[in-house]
This record gives structure tokens, sequence and C-alpha cells, in this order.
């Protein structure tokens, strides 16, 4: 069995953390996950993995990216979105900021408030709106700033172990990880993890496995976890194996196959291919009318729920034979009953089709990352773009 991770004072096995993503890794989308993982409901029987490491933590689930700003200010939405089901421990957040103040601010109400167990920063977002002001993948490249923000977060945590999540750099002409783990080991930081590709790749090419390997070598004293192109519980054991990595990141590999956790479960505890889940349609269907079921809870609004669940449709039915008119039905369904009847009318016989772990999600690139004025200018000069006017005032990305 693979040695666990431990995240400050929470052993984590198998070592690995479902990666926060914007509208999806809500607390219904971590219960099917954490359904898997636990061998339960989700996914359809305890495995002989889950049972022998029975007692232990399934995995780490992270919730959606909760900006400091927002939570400072009590906004409603962020508010729900900091709510975690009672059978969710440890309760695990990430928090994106670019102002070492507010930062501070949401770190000591999680704390004071018990918000949560654990706290991830976000330094790997790429997205546009989230790179203008500074932050995310743009952030480590200001030296003091990410200093300065480190500083604010470990000293306000209470105790609560932070982690950060970041990228490789901006581009490939301004990489930034191997002084940002130095940095975070300097400050305090419990764990790093690090997705294989810059901001300027997106979630285009190949994810750098290598520079995984290098920040591990760069950072012994603390555990550092590999993310990007993990499709599969194979991915993650020769990610492990490859970089010497002490865990896995898992992002889009999970979209419509939150089973892969159960795998992971089987992966690491040393058991082959054989015990890895290959679900018959019908049992995809009786995920998505749960998956969808519990949105509908959460937000209070059955409707509401079926249409936030449309987009896991196409990720759910990847591979299989549906044709494009049920897919199309699928992805325009407005209540359970009648979800339900169209997946109903689908063969639950059919089986796992081959070759459906590959991509998923976003997959391009982008030419240009966009940064404030002047940001690349100088990288120990952070009068330019930031401060608490450069703050998000929504959570969720």
């Amino acid at each position: 069995m693979t040695p666990p991770l431990h995240i400050g004072p929470h052993t984590v096995q198998p070592p690995v953390v479902l990666a926060p993503m914007a509208g999806i890794t809500n607390a219904p989308f971590r219960t099917v996950c954490r359904e898997f993982a636990e061998g339960g409901q989700g996914g359809g029987g305890t495995s002989p993995a889950a049972d022998s490491v029975s007692g232990a933590r399934k995995g780490l689930f992270v919730s959606e990216m909760i900006t400091t700003r927002a939570l400072v200010e009590r906004n409603a939405k962020t508010m729900q979105l900091v709510r975690f089901e009672d059978s969710e421990r440890p309760r695990s957040i990430q928090l994106y900021g670019v102002d070492p103040v507010t930062v501070g601010k949401a770190v000591r109400m999680i704390a004071d408030e018990d918000l949560a167990d654990h706290i991830d920063l976000n330094f790997g977002c790429p997205v546009p709106k989230v790179t203008r002001k500074g932050g995310g993948s743009a952030l480590p490249y200001k030296r003091p700033l990410l200093r300065a923000i480190l500083h604010e977060a470990v000293g306000n945590a209470g105790g609560l172990p932070v982690t950060m999540k970041m990228r490789k750099g901006i581009d490939d002409g301004h990489l930034t990880y191997l002084d940002a783990g130095r940095i975070a080991v300097d400050e305090g930081i419990t764990a790093i993890a690090l997705h294989g590709r810059t901001a300027a790749q997106h979630y285009g090419g190949t994810a750098d496995w290598d520079a995984v390997a290098r920040l591990k070598e760069a950072v012994p004293e603390i555990p550092v976890l590999g993310n990007g192109d993990i499709w599969s519980a194979g991915d993650a054991l020769r990610m492990v194996r490859e970089t010497g990595c002490d865990g896995v990141v898992v992002g889009r590999g999970c979209l419509g196959r939150p089973w892969l956790f159960g795998d992971l479960v089987a992966a690491f505890a040393g058991e082959g291919e054989e015990a890895y889940a290959r679900p018959q349609f019908g049992e995809v269907a009786r995920v998505m009318l749960r998956h969808a079921t519990l949105l509908g809870e959460w937000l209070g609004d059955e409707a509401r729920g079926v249409i936030d669940f449309r987009k896991h449709v196409a990720w759910y039915t990847k591979g299989f034979s549906l044709g494009s008119q049920a897919r199309r039905r699928l992805a325009v369904a407005a209540s359970l009953d009648e979800l339900a009847g169209l997946l109903d009318a689908l063969d639950p016989d059919e089986p796992w089709p081959h070759g459906a772990d590959g991509p998923r999600g976003r997959t391009h690139g982008r030419n240009k990352v966009v940064l404030p004025d002047g940001w690349l200018d100088d990288p120990y000069d952070c009068a330019t773009g930031v401060g608490a006017e450069a703050e998000l005032d929504t959570s969720g990305g």
C-alpha cells in the first residue's frame, strides 16, 4: 500500500485530493465522489481495497474556489459554498485572494468560526478575470507579494494546516514554481500541489511531470502533490512512480467519472485493473440521477438542480453510443422525472466503452496571459495592479 499523505494533523489515504473546480466541486459532487471512495452508495458496493483502509480518510475533497473578499463580506452565495455536509471530514476550503490583509482576515474568520479543517490557497487559476487582477497563476511572479500572503494566511490560521496549489509559472519565459516552493517552506505552508502547466498553456498541451519531480527535489521538507493529465488510476500511480511526489490532485479526470476515486483507492492499495470500475450505462444513469437529485436538495429547488446538472451530461455519457438526439434531450431536461424517463429509455446493458477515460473538460491553450499593465516589469515591485481593490467579489471562479 502507498504511504498516506499527511496534511497537518490529517491523514489522507489514499494520497489523493479532489481539485477545486468552479461550478463543479460543490457539496453534491463531493458527496458522490466520496461515496465511491468509501465503497458506498455511489459505487455499487464496497471493494476489498476500500475495506483495507477502513477508518482512514478516502482522499481529500476540496471546495470550489472561495474569494477572500466575498467571504469576509459574508456574500450569500459564498456562505452557501462554505457549508459542508456533516459527513465531510476534514472540511477543506480553497481561498483566492491578492491582498494580504484580506486573505489574513478570511483565514482568521475560518479559524475563529470553525468553518473548515484545512485551507488551500489558489495560485493556479489561469482564467483572464483572475490573472488580469494579478491573482491565481499570475501572482507568484511577484515574490514579495506571495510571501506576504502566505505569511498572513499561516499567521492567522490558528493552527489549521495551510497548503497551496500553483502552476509552473506565467509562461516558459517566466517560471516561478521553484522560487514559490522555497518561499512556501519558509512561511510554514504544509504542502504544495503543482499543476505541470504554465498559465499560458491553460489546459492545452501535455502536463510537465518532470517539473513535479524538480519541485519535490527542491522542497523535500514538505509533501508535494502532482496535478495534470491524471485521467485514470493508472496515471496516478505512474505520476507518483515517475516523479517521487507524495500524492496526486485529480481535476478534469473525474468529470463524469466520480467512480475514479474508487479506482484510486484500489490502485493505491495495490490492487490491479480488474478492481477498477467499468460500469454499464444503467449504473452510470443511476449515478447521474443521484447527482442531479443532490444538486436540487442543495440548491433547495429541484428544477435548478437539474439545470445545474446539464453541464455534466456530456461528461457522464462520453463514449456511450446514445446518439446525438438522446444527448440533446438529456442536456435540456427540466425535472428529475424527465431526466429519469430519458435515462430509462436508453439501454442499461450497454457496456463501458473502450478508451472512454481520456481527456474531458477544457483542453485548449492560450497564446497570451492577461495581466495587469507592467506586471512583468519587475518581479519584486508589487505596487502594480494589486491591493484590496483588486480582490474579486464573487466565489466559485
